[in-house]
């Protein structure tokens, strides 16, 4: 019976205390998530965004599926891609995963 006593949960004191140090742990958690893990995913798809607007005819890309080629034509979702002389493919836009040279350089 005494062992039954010992293990019982003492009424009221410092139950508060636990709380909110248990809070201020899950928003400590929170924080390093949200500066390791989601800002830096959030920049990452900010700029490869600017990079899919700002394609631009005659720039050389890498879709990938690694198919190295330049940009033939633009459309609001694809791509045509000419991969050489007599070859040209459409792709989409989404699939572009590298600008290697601009035209204007």
């Amino acid at each position: 019976m005494d062992l039954l006593l010992a293990m019982a949960p003492s009424g009221g004191e410092g139950g508060g205390s636990g709380l909110v140090s248990t809070l201020i742990m899950f928003g400590a958690i929170f924080l390093i998530f949200y500066f390791m893990i989601i800002r830096p995913q959030q920049k990452r798809s900010k700029q490869r965004e600017k990079m899919l607007s700002n394609l631009e005819k005659g720039d050389k890309v890498v879709t990938s599926g690694g198919i190295h080629g330049i940009v033939a034509g633009l459309e609001e979702k694809t791509a045509l891609v000419q991969i050489s002389d007599n070859l040209k493919v459409k792709v989409e836009r989404s699939a572009i995963t590298t600008v290697l040279s601009k035209k204007s350089e």
